[in-house]
């Protein structure tokens, strides 16, 4: 009978506290759809600052401003984090053409991160077209010596999960110019990572590594309507040549600051959670949904948690990260101060796949955590957020380092992301406010919920 009690009363407690996370959630999402300001901090990123390369005039402002916006929040503490940034700046608008026979065809191009210049009167020379850089391997020396190499390798499209398409594809951006140069070629053209066909040429960071300076290339990235057409004229004319010119130039590096507010926990407050995104974003463009997006959803979980007089039990901490998309040294040097300090980080979230209907979240974890995170689910399904995977969590948190730490990414809708990630096209008018608004109350959510019942440690 004792036991039948206990089990009534164990029963009785776990509806109780589910029905009160129900109308927790429900006055998250009320907040975030009624009364946010993320939109408009969005709008003030990418129409008044608007790029913000690392390194960058814009990315500094960027940082002002932020800092000032947390400020304003009545948070317990914000402050910046000093870290050095490369400093690469493209220099002036990249020119391409197609020369077959008499006829020059104007195409698309843009100098990827971190590729050196062409000479001034820029690069001419006959085509290659490969498709991975094992193939390079194959063709040696004897046929890549003296030509431009074409990565034509599109993204595939048979996959539903797009970022799995990029990752398949994005190795020819990363180190084609690196692998072609061992073979003597004079430069690189990369397919961009794009799912569909436009005039979009899109950037992204490369490397040289550990080649000597010497043997450095310059490599630039073709729209995908640019690619087929070179694809297609190559293979009516071999001998066709591609003339391309960039002036972008790499200077030594610069101070930034990555952005941190603090919320001091009220049971745990040597337990940090971290919530965050990249405030640095390419050049052609906003960088609104890559990670302008990130950036005021993170801001807006704080603003959201302080108009609801919520007082976390944990010290929660909102990092916006500098220098993700061509060093990753924000997130680097976040996780050596917290190691210098002896932090210890039970649960960090990151967004930065876009504005988009959020959908859920992955998670790095072991499989006790996986397991209390799924219990969550019918919590998310009113919101149709309840897509919980094992997966990565984000770039910028991934160096970070604790005994016992859950990871998660936001995860929203990731079918049209790519048509705008590293383009000229990645703006302000791209980002739906009621989108970008749900992503936010989801992320507020999740925090919510681990700051209540912790992590499995």
């Amino acid at each position: 009978m004792k036991k039948i009690a206990y089990l009534f009363l164990l029963n009785s407690c776990f509806i109780f506290a589910q029905n009160a996370d129900e109308q927790k959630l429900k006055e998250v999402y009320n907040q975030a759809l009624t009364n946010s300001k993320c939109y408009s901090w969005l709008d003030y990123l990418s129409n008044k600052i608007g790029q913000r390369l690392s390194g960058s005039d814009n990315a500094g402002k960027a940082v002002l401003y932020t800092k000032a916006q947390l400020e304003t929040l009545g948070l317990d503490s914000v402050y910046l984090q000093e870290v050095m940034v490369p400093k690469w700046v493209r220099g002036e608008k990249e020119t391409a053409y197609i020369k077959n026979g008499k006829t020059k065809t104007i195409v698309p191009i843009c100098a990827l991160g971190g590729s050196v210049a062409t000479s001034k009167n820029g690069i001419s020379a006959e085509v290659i077209e490969v498709h991975s850089l094992k193939e390079l391997e194959t063709l040696g020396a004897e046929k890549i010596k003296g030509k431009i190499v074409f990565f034509n390798r599109p993204m595939d499209k048979s996959l539903l999960n797009t970022f799995e398409a990029y990752g398949g594809a994005v190795d020819q951006r990363g180190a084609g110019a690196r692998e072609a140069s061992k073979f003597g070629a004079l430069g690189v053209i990369v397919r961009s990572m794009n799912l569909r066909l436009d005039d979009f040429p899109h950037t992204g960071w490369m490397g040289y590594k550990d080649i000597p300076k010497s043997q450095y290339i310059p490599a630039a990235a073709i729209s995908t309507n640019g690619a087929e057409l070179l694809s297609q004229s190559l293979k009516a004319n071999p001998k066709l040549t591609f003339y391309f010119k960039q002036s972008c130039q790499q200077y030594d590096d610069v101070l930034s600051y990555n952005v941190v507010g603090e919320i001091k926990g009220s049971e745990h407050p040597e337990k940090i959670m971290v919530v965050g995104g990249h405030l640095d974003s390419w050049d052609l463009a906003d960088g609104s949904h890559d990670d302008g997006a990130g950036v005021v959803q993170s801001m807006e979980v704080f603003r959201i948690l302080k108009d609801m007089g919520y007082k976390p039990k944990h010290t929660i901490r909102v990092v916006l990260f500098m220098n993700e998309e061509n060093g990753g040294r924000g997130g680097d040097k976040y996780n050596e101060l917290a190691q210098t300090n002896k932090e210890n980080h039970i649960f960090a979230l990151e967004s930065d796949c876009g504005g988009f209907t959020p959908r859920g979240f992955s998670f790095e974890c072991d499989e006790a955590n996986f397991t209390k995170v799924q219990n969550w689910k019918p919590l998310f399904e009113p919101y149709m957020t309840a897509t919980f995977t094992k997966g990565h969590g984000g770039s910028d948190i991934e160096p970070l380092l604790s005994k016992t730490i859950v990871k998660a990414g936001l995860k929203p809708d990731s079918q049209r992301y790519f048509d705008y990630h590293h383009a000229a096209n990645d703006k302000f008018d791209a980002v739906d406010k009621r989108e970008l608004e749900l992503g936010a109350a989801t992320m507020t959510s999740l925090i919510y919920l681990f700051d209540q019942y912790g992590i499995v440690e």
